[in-house]
């Protein structure tokens, strides 16, 4: 038997709601859950609600299982393929592909509604690990990564059960992309047989009409140029390039003229009020401070064992566990904070504060293996990126100038800035990792000679480190191996500096804001995205009065 769900039931901030995680498709589905004093509660058994939260929960891993996994398996993956370019786009394109088809994803699930949108992005998915598991060259996985990355758009989690949410992190984080057709197969299967949503009847030909294309056209085409232009510079070409220049400029233009767009737009992927006040943009400020690190912690704390402490990538990823399951764990202590008290900017002062001095720390991580060090200096790290995936997105859904109408439309926004972050992150810490080791290519040369010094220079650094333990002598192997440290040491320096900015941002966050249990019925639809564009035309003409 399904479970039976009726749209909108929404845990609210006293002027807003109370969202607690980075979720577009799943919103309403765990809505319900979370509103446990309902009469819908009543009717759904304890198996019944079990069932729904397993395949809302393996909705979760597959998203959190490619953002997390590659970072121990990319070296190995690259010396399969002997290509360069896989450990270069193999993460960046799954990144580039989620962040950018995610403002769509949202929007199209306002339309059509959250299952229909939740199934169809398991299939993309489900498409995309097949391509990666059938691979027999680079670019055709490659290319399967960034199918995945635009199902992943889609499967972005929204825990409310916060500890079961989560888990699911540490566990996806544990296990290889191997297993993602499989898994994701049978979430379909569940999804489709126990979600049962009031969906609306929307026609398709109508529907399409309605979304706004220009502006999905336009984000994409400005994440894909940024992204390039990152990706490219100090490697495949030098940042004084006239390409990596011109992707950069063009990139950011093209923002611009997305926001112009989107002020013009008739049902906008991203309504701009979301940035109308400065509490707003010091959130986002914040959710940038938070996200970066975090997924330069999930990639380059395991380069740091493989290259460093001569980890094999199944060691590294062992070895990454104090990280992992903090980071897990207090995304769940975190949630329930904020649920019991609705002090959200606690959790925010203290996730900087205990994240500043956790990737302080991880400067000073050892050459050896010192595994007191290694292993308290990963739980302070983990502790401050867990405390904090909820809290900005709670602040944000609770603005005076967000309804709870857009819930969807903010939590997408907010995830796409998250998801674009997440890649940005990546992109400048292998910059950085490249650059740095190119500056370790005098002392190279002279242990290795030019030819071998060549292969842990520049782009090629990062996905020759499988080549360490080949090398004929301790001292040249040491050589290396120091090189590659101290060039991961800068990638801790530049997360202090980006963790810096969320704290310079701290004191402009509105925080005097109350959690109730009011519940607010968010529809679907066409009818409802007209509804919406009125309510915030109304309040526009209002506010334009008063002003």
């Amino acid at each position: 038997m399904g479970v039976d769900f009726h749209p909108g039931l929404l845990y609210n901030i006293s002027s807003g709601r109370h969202g607690t995680s980075r979720d577009v498709v799943l919103q309403q589905a765990v809505d319900l859950i979370e509103a446990g004093s309902s009469s819908l509660e009543k009717k759904r058994g304890k198996l019944e609600t079990t069932v729904l939260m397993v395949a809302l929960c393996m909705s979760v891993f597959l998203a959190a299982l490619d953002m997390t996994i590659l970072g121990t398996a990319l070296p190995t993956i690259a010396e399969h393929f002997q290509s360069i370019e896989v450990y270069v786009w193999v993460g960046s394109a799954f990144l580039l592909a989620s962040g950018a088809s995610m403002p769509t994803w949202g929007k199209l699930s306002d339309i059509w509604g959250r299952k229909a949108l939740l199934l169809l992005a398991t299939a993309v998915f489900i498409l995309g690990s097949a391509l990666c598991g059938a691979a027999t060259s680079s670019a055709m996985l490659i290319a399967g990564r960034t199918v995945q990355g635009v199902g992943s758009g889609g499967l972005l989690d929204r825990g409310v059960y916060y500890g079961i949410i989560g888990m699911m992190w540490a566990l996806a984080s544990s296990i290889g992309p191997v297993i993602g057709v499989p898994v994701s197969a049978v979430t379909f299967v569940i999804i489709l047989r126990t979600l049962n949503l009031q969906t609306p009847k929307t026609p398709i030909a109508a529907g399409l009409k309605a979304v706004d294309w220009l502006g999905s056209l336009t984000i994409a085409g400005a994440t894909t140029l940024f992204l390039l232009g990152l990706q490219f510079g100090g490697v495949t070409y030098p940042w004084s390039s006239p390409a990596v220049i011109c992707l950069i400029i063009f990139g950011g233009i093209s923002f611009i003229i997305f926001l112009f767009i989107e002020s013009r737009a008739h049902y906008p992927l991203m309504p701009l009020r979301i940035f109308a006040t400065k509490s707003n943009l010091a959130l986002i400020a914040i959710n940038f401070a938070h996200a970066a690190p975090f997924m330069q912690g999930a990639f380059f704390i395991p380069t740091y064992f493989q290259a460093v402490l001569s980890a094999s990538p199944l060691q590294s990823a062992v070895w990454l566990f104090p990280w992992i399951l903090t980071v897990s764990v207090f995304t769940a202590v975190g949630g329930i904070y904020i649920k019991k008290t609705g002090r959200y900017f606690d959790c925010m002062v203290f996730s900087l504060l205990t994240s500043l001095l956790g990737y302080g720390l991880l400067y000073n991580l050892p050459n050896h293996k010192g595994w007191a060090k290694i292993v308290i200096y990963q739980f302070i790290a983990g502790l401050g990126s867990g405390t904090n995936f909820q809290a900005p997105l709670v602040a944000l859904q609770g603005s005076s100038v967000v309804s709870a109408q857009d819930n969807g439309t903010v939590t997408a926004t907010y995830t796409f800035i998250r998801t674009l972050t997440y890649a940005i992150g990546v992109v400048i810490g292998s910059a950085i990792l490249s650059n740095r080791m190119n500056s370790h290519h005098a002392a190279l040369e002279e242990s290795l000679g030019a030819t071998l010094a060549a292969r842990f220079s520049g782009g090629d650094a990062q996905a020759n480190i499988p080549l360490i333990e080949s090398l004929p002598t301790a001292a040249q192997r040491q050589t290396v191996r120091q090189a590659y440290y101290e060039s991961i040491q800068t990638i801790w320096i530049q997360c202090a500096c980006i963790l810096a900015i969320g704290l310079i941002a701290l004191p402009f966050v509105e925080r005097k804001r109350q959690l109730s249990t009011t519940h607010e019925e968010v529809r679907t639809g066409l009818a409802a995205e007209e509804d919406r564009r009125r309510l915030a035309q109304r309040a526009k003409v209002k506010e334009e009065e008063e002003g």
